[in-house]
């Protein structure tokens, strides 16, 4: 019998699984250590075998979840296709349930990914998000175990996320992952935290530069990517707004690795400077916009 998955339970589990946990057969195979546990066959779901994963030939048809519908954004899809399409070849994973919905994980290696954090032979994943009716279903925690496998069968020393200390918008669920066996490792400003799940005891940071939360310039300024969809629209909406109210401007785009291993704060995909300090991380339309201004 071929075993597809498997199911361990572990009165005593070695850092970096929970009590019980679902992981292929191949990853327990290639686990460098010994343990009691309890082994039994379980088939895989109907719920597994929804899943579909992206590669360089299938993106460019395949909807990105969280902009599925609204036509705003649809520039910002085909400019986040070319960059994950660049990116799939350094060992990006874009995976999805494949249905016309938010059901997704998003994840890379730390050294590839374009966040100002470092650590060595890490998973760092970019975005988890499960929405609507597709809540309270299981899928959340079969993507996160799903990158968890992954990150076993590659040999990596464990999986990291941005979050924070109290729920922000555009940031993982810090409860979520705590649940799942993941720690506080590193924070910035005691409010932005990098959670991390060990295999072997080694951690992950923010970069230096990342803590410095301020540049030397009292504009208005944004620092975003196109790593998220959502970002191509907001930047015409500021610049549209700031253009109209002869508010000054500076725009800079992260297009590249070594741009955003560099930034000066916190970064998932966006990060906003106003009169040299940083704001927030929180994508801005025109009233979020008039608040940080005006306040």
């Amino acid at each position: 019998v071929r075993l597809d998955h498997i199911v361990v339970s572990n009165p005593l589990p070695p850092t970096g699984f929970p009590h019980r946990s679902v992981q292929s057969a191949a990853s327990i195979a290639m686990r460098p250590f010994l343990f009691s546990c309890h082994v039994y066959y379980r088939p895989r779901t109907e719920l597994e075998m929804k899943f579909k994963e992206l590669d360089i030939n299938t993106t460019d048809g395949e909807h990105l979840c969280c902009a599925i519908a609204d036509k705003k954004h649809q520039k910002g899809v085909l400019l986040k296709k070319s960059w994950l399409i660049e990116r799939i070849t350094e060992g990006h994973v874009f995976r999805k349930l494949d249905v016309r919905g938010k059901v997704f994980i998003e994840y890379a290696p730390l050294e590839s990914a374009w966040v100002p954090i470092i650590g060595k032979n890490y998973l760092y994943i970019y975005c988890l998000w499960v929405a609507g009716s597709f809540k309270a279903k299981g899928y959340g925690q079969e993507l996160l175990q799903y990158c968890i496998d992954d990150a076993n069968k590659r040999r990596k020393s464990g999986v990291c996320v941005l979050s924070s200390k109290k729920k922000k918008p555009f940031l993982s669920d810090k409860g979520f992952f705590l649940r799942n066996g993941f720690e506080v490792v590193d924070s910035i400003s005691n409010e932005y935290e990098l959670l991390a799940l060990s295999f072997d005891g080694s951690k992950c940071c923010f970069q230096d530069n990342a803590r410095k939360m301020c540049i030397d310039d009292d504009r208005l300024t944004i620092f975003y990517s196109v790593q998220c969809p959502y970002t191509t629209n907001c930047v015409l909406e500021v610049k549209s707004y700031c253009d109209a109210n002869g508010i000054p401007l500076n725009l800079i785009a992260v297009d590249s690795l070594e741009k955003a291993k560099s930034l000066p704060c916190v970064f998932n995909n966006w990060a906003v400077f106003y009169k040299c300090n940083f704001v927030t991380n929180h994508l801005l339309n025109e009233n979020l916009l008039k608040k940080i201004l005006f306040q």
